[in-house]
């Protein structure tokens, strides 16, 4: 049996990655996947790239890991931020990344990516219909043809779940550096047998990781990140930062 760990939608958030790679290194595991997003909207993309380096097997690309580097894109003062703290090689190694990857474990051919089969840029929610949910698993131009998948596995909506229809398995890592579910990082873990078939166990399991939200708030602030009281909003409450004036939340201490 081999068990590998697959994280989404870090977000520049160091002290939620480190803490969420501690828990995968106490468990054991040694194979981990990143499913992107790794800069924007926190303020250590830089180093969230440099650990994802290190320590990931495969880091597949998100959406502000494809825009957020180009030369084209219209960049409000926030954005410009995020862009420069990144270096030439940071924006190089992001638009390098592949769009999807495969791993077969007891019989399940599972595809990994970002946001949806149709583009990174294409969002599934938690709530979605009969065709997104086998547009999932649908042969598309990223993700290239070969066999049908019977999992996928992505982030982007930085909501975890699982959901199994007719024999597909349809399942959301959530996120490590931004949750909008709950205010702990989440990844997820994967078990089965390297090149066995489906009579071999298989275990997909969501993992919760507490980390230290009010240190990594005051790292934003000590680096001047813009947008600092919704980061630290959505930090603290899992509330994205659409809601918060029409749910009235402040925070006055940042």
């Amino acid at each position: 049996m081999e068990r590998v760990a697959v994280l989404s939608d870090v977000h520049g958030n160091m002290t939620a990655f480190d803490a969420v790679l501690r828990d995968i290194d106490a468990r054991g595991i040694t194979t981990v996947l990143n499913l992107g997003d790794v800069v924007g909207k926190g303020p250590r993309g830089s180093a969230a790239i440099a650990r994802s380096r290190e320590r990931c097997a495969l880091t597949v690309r998100g959406n502000w890991d494809d825009f957020l580097p180009r030369p084209e894109t219209d960049r409000d003062e926030a954005l410009q931020w995020w862009h420069d703290e990144l270096t030439d090689d940071d924006h190089a190694w992001l638009l390098d990344l592949p769009l999807v990857h495969h791993i077969e474990l007891s019989g399940r051919r599972i595809r990994l990516l970002h946001a949806s089969a149709a583009s990174v840029h294409v969002r599934v929610r938690f709530h979605h219909t009969p065709e997104e949910f086998a547009g999932m698993f649908a042969a598309t131009e990223l993700t290239g043809e070969g066999p049908e998948p019977t999992m996928v596995g992505y982030g982007d909506i930085h909501d975890t779940y699982v959901e199994v229809f007719e024999g597909r398995t349809l399942f959301n890592v959530g996120s490590v550096g931004n949750a909008l579910d709950e205010p702990t990082a989440a990844y997820v873990v994967l078990e089965g047998e390297p090149g066995g078939d489906a009579s071999a166990p298989f275990a997909l399991q969501v993992v919760r990781v507490p980390y230290d939200v009010e240190a990594e708030i005051a790292v934003a602030r000590d680096l001047g990140m813009p947008q600092l009281e919704k980061y630290a909003i959505e930090l603290r409450t899992a509330v994205y930062r659409g809601l918060h004036a029409e749910q009235g939340l402040r925070a006055d201490d940042v």
